[in-house]
């Protein structure tokens, strides 16, 4: 008889930053319509709050109880977020998040609570089992070289969608790209750089004092952009990954 011993939780230690990312199982696509990207974008906000929030609830009643829906959303306002969420991108079939720990456990309770996203998801499109391909992954941001490339390296992630050998740094058109970028909404790029789409999203402070404004941000992920496609041999992923668990 063998015992199944139970996953060993994670440490998040408060005040550092940390790389959150996961996948679809199989590879496969976690959302579909433009209704799955807003669901979770919603979620992202409604999660990140030290007070009961039911997603479910707001949806059903938002369109027809207007005076509910601002009940609960002044109810949001006067709560507290559980983690700094500074920056995401949502792909078809995997995620990227950029967290802070400001509260001991805050990561690992908001990370629970969006994981219904796939209860949502097997509703809507009538399935069964796992929609994510394990439990997310996380690389602290330790050094330098994490810290300074980080938030160029998740915002541009979209590009792959446009220049399909961008992951090997191979890009046809690099201002196409820049402006692919800077038109892609389901990311927090687009409130980095003065066009806020989900402003109530993400606490952009921290990168934005640490790359000089919206300016700053845009030119370290145009910056970006222009480095990888000059140096096409550099093992990126492992000097970024090499620490996660």
């Amino acid at each position: 008889m063998y015992l199944l011993m139970p996953r060993q939780p994670r440490q998040f230690e408060t005040g550092e930053i940390y790389h959150v990312f996961n996948r679809g199982v199989e590879k496969r696509k976690i959302f579909i319509k433009t209704q799955d990207y807003s669901r979770f974008v919603l979620a992202l906000e409604f999660f990140n709050r030290d007070i009961k929030t039911n997603l479910w609830d707001y949806v059903a009643k938002v369109g027809s109880d207007p005076t509910f829906a601002r009940l609960e959303r002044e109810r949001l306002k006067k709560s507290k977020p559980v983690i700094e969420l500074l920056a995401f991108v949502l792909m078809p079939n995997h995620y990227h998040f950029i967290i802070r720990e400001i509260r001991k456990g805050g990561t690992s309770l908001f990370m629970n609570k969006l994981g219904g996203y796939a209860s949502y998801f097997n509703k809507q499109y009538d399935r069964v089992g796992a929609l994510f391909q394990s439990r997310y992954k996380v690389v602290p941001i330790k050094t330098d070289f994490q810290l300074d490339i980080i938030f160029p390296y998740v915002h541009t992630n979209p590009v792959e969608l446009k220049e399909r050998q961008w992951k090997v740094g191979k890009i046809k058109d690099k201002p196409d790209a820049i402006k692919w970028l800077e038109n892609y909404k389901w990311s927090s790029y687009r409130d980095y750089t003065g066009s806020p789409t989900f402003p109530n999203v993400t606490q952009r402070t921290f990168f934005l004092e640490l790359h000089g404004g919206e300016k700053g941000c845009r030119k370290a992920v145009e910056d970006w952009i222009k480095f990888k496609a000059e140096n096409t041999q550099l093992d990126i992923d492992t000097k970024l990954y090499k620490s996660g668990v």
